[in-house]
């Protein structure tokens, strides 16, 4: 298992093991680690806050370590602004920005959809209507086993799906869209036994 709750960071910086990356187009992408008192887990986030509304544009923080195909992860995010989109996601087996899969919860659509980015296009083969409030800690976990994806949100399994479009170990990132200011915190990976 690992775990990087952002705690041992410096205000402003980026954490080291992290690279910030962008599928699409538009301005580039702002993540550091702020401040935010209303983290369970201590006062530091990592937060995504460039608002460049360009709407084809996906901010991405990728781990460099570990590369796995199997796994559970899980993170707590709070969507904090945007007009054109407020989103959180987890993107797995990435391979590069332009080739992975993503889970995410968008507070302005109320929904959690789960998405395959194949060459920097985004296609979506899951997905459920659920409440997302804005300005409010929540959980997403992904679950991936082979060609099988399970989402859950604060716990509540919402849906499976499967597919096999991405076979291969990967990296995990951090996932926004558009103008969406989020804060992330509480990072977990478990690997299957």
């Amino acid at each position: 298992m690992a775990f990087v709750d952002f705690e041992d960071f410096a205000i402003g910086a980026l954490p080291p093991g992290f690279t910030s990356a962008l599928t699409g187009s538009g301005g580039p992408v702002a993540w550091s680690i702020l401040e935010d008192a209303t983290s369970l887990a201590g006062p530091k986030v990592l937060a995504q806050t460039s608002s460049d509304r360009t709407d084809y544009r996906f901010p991405l923080m990728i781990l460099e370590q570990p590369r796995t195909a199997d796994l559970t992860v899980a993170v707590r995010f709070k969507p904090v602004a945007g007009e054109v989109d407020r989103a959180a996601g987890i993107a797995v087996r990435l391979s590069d920005p332009d080739n992975y899969y993503v889970v995410r919860a968008n507070a302005l659509e109320d929904n959690v959809r789960l998405y395959k980015v194949v060459k920097g296009q985004r296609l979506q083969f899951a997905g459920a209507n659920v409440k997302v409030p804005s300005g409010t800690w929540r959980e997403l976990w992904l679950t991936a086993r082979g060609p099988r994806f399970e989402v859950f949100l604060n716990g509540k399994s919402l849906y499976s799906a499967t597919d096999t479009t991405f076979t291969a170990a990967g990296r995990i990132a951090l996932w926004t869209k558009s103008d969406s200011v989020t804060y992330f915190d509480d990072l977990v990976i478990k690997f299957p036994a």
